[in-house]
């Protein structure tokens, strides 16, 4: 895929910050949002320029670090999807994308798309947390498995000793 990124770089929390335009090519589609900015970031530094800082921790889904807005969605275009976990195929070959920090005034801009979270820890480590649903897997036992299936599987955990 042929991209062009245009992100968000900022030196620092007291520098102002500006979108500078990235062009892309040969990006793989099923590679990550980050796997992508880990691309640029590797011929930025081939070519003597200064990588462009952005969190990432687990690379997982489940941290939270990465979140970015993307062409002004937090986190992409595609609902219930961390940032790490957005693959490339959500995107048009030659799409322009913006890529730009989670603003707000209790997370300000360290620098270029990393964001000082230190009030959401202070939550956390206080005990607080939020209410929103997460939309988690079901409850393994709430899920009825017929009793053909059932017998099937106790058959087969006698074969291994454990039925």
């Amino acid at each position: 895929m042929k991209l062009t990124l245009r992100v968000w770089r900022q030196a620092g929390p007291d520098d102002k910050g500006k979108m500078v335009e990235y062009k892309l090519d040969d990006i793989s589609p099923d590679a990550s949002f980050l796997e992508m900015l880990d691309v640029l970031n590797e011929r930025l530094i081939a070519e003597g320029e200064e990588p462009v800082a952005f969190d990432h921790d687990c690379r997982e889904g489940i941290c939270g670090m990465c979140s970015l807005v993307i062409n002004g969605t937090p986190h992409g275009p595609e609902r219930n999807t961390t940032t790490c976990q957005l693959h490339m195929r959500k995107f048009s070959d030659g799409e322009v994308i913006d890529v730009e920090p989670w603003r707000a005034k209790a997370f300000p801009v360290v620098k270029d798309l990393v964001v000082d979270r230190s009030s959401f820890d202070r939550i956390i480590k206080s005990g607080g947390y939020i209410s929103a649903p997460t939309g988690t897997a079901p409850e393994a036992h709430s899920v009825p498995v017929p009793k053909p299936d059932a017998d099937k599987a106790f058959v087969a955990a006698e074969c291994i000793g454990c039925g």
